[in-house]
């Protein structure tokens, strides 16, 4: 990893441009979609119910469209998370962020973990997109955090990610450091999760961070602070 800072002109390729309130309407997810391809955001991060409507709005501008599967708790049967996630990549999602199975994770399973990832990965990688993994850092471990990441990387994954932002805790430095240290090199690492500055961003960056997650796009290219918790 460089020790430069990422500079705010670059910052826009990093960040998927989030909205995952469930009350969002229509409207709101078209301003989203709008907004990320006035800053050339790398996506646009929906609920799988928007994912047509934001293939749609992003179609020929090099945005990507990404969406989230067992989201937020992952405590969805992994056929189930393989279902849905067939129906978004299907319905045009070209990156999927699916959350892990938590009970698995906090009892130490890594072969459940596994089955639960490579089940999800089969599938998306299927339909060639992208699969990034949440962990959901906030309530595990060190250790666990370690396993999560294991499992991922054996079950075929292309991104470890911190946190869904709709359980506790985000993003940390320490985490995402721990998280490029155990996968190495080669898989994407996502910070998410009360990412809300230009700094908050670089600091991410710095750690061996290559996406960043956050509703607070805007903000942070324009070098201000946002308020949103994701």
């Amino acid at each position: 990893m460089s020790n430069e800072a990422v500079a705010p002109a670059n910052i826009a390729s990093y960040i998927d441009h989030t909205l995952l309130k469930p009350e969002a309407s229509e409207a709101d997810v078209l301003k989203v979609c709008a907004e990320a391809i006035e800053y050339k955001f790398k996506s646009v991060c929906v609920n799988p119910v928007w994912v047509k409507t934001v293939t749609k709005a992003l179609k020929g501008s090099g945005v990507l469209t990404c969406s989230v599967i067992g989201f937020p708790l992952g405590a969805t049967p992994s056929d189930v998370k393989a279902f849905e996630a067939r129906g978004a990549v299907l319905d045009g999602a070209e990156e999927i962020d699916m959350v892990i199975n938590m009970a698995s994770a906090r009892a130490n399973d890594k072969g459940a973990l596994v089955d639960d990832i490579r089940a999800v990965s089969e599938t998306v990688h299927a339909g060639e997109a992208i699969l990034k993994v949440i962990i959901e850092t906030s309530m595990l471990t060190d250790e666990q955090k370690v396993i999560a990441c294991e499992a991922a990387v054996e079950a075929g994954a292309d991104f470890v990610k911190t946190s869904t932002g709709f359980n506790g805790g985000g993003a940390t430095v320490e985490d995402v450091a721990l998280m490029r240290k155990t996968v190495g090199p080669e898989l994407g690492v996502k910070a998410s999760g009360g990412v809300r500055s230009l700094a908050d961003a670089q600091a991410m960056i710095a750690a061996g961070a290559t996406r960043i997650g956050a509703s607070s796009g805007i903000a942070i290219v324009k070098g201000e602070q946002g308020s949103s918790a994701y």
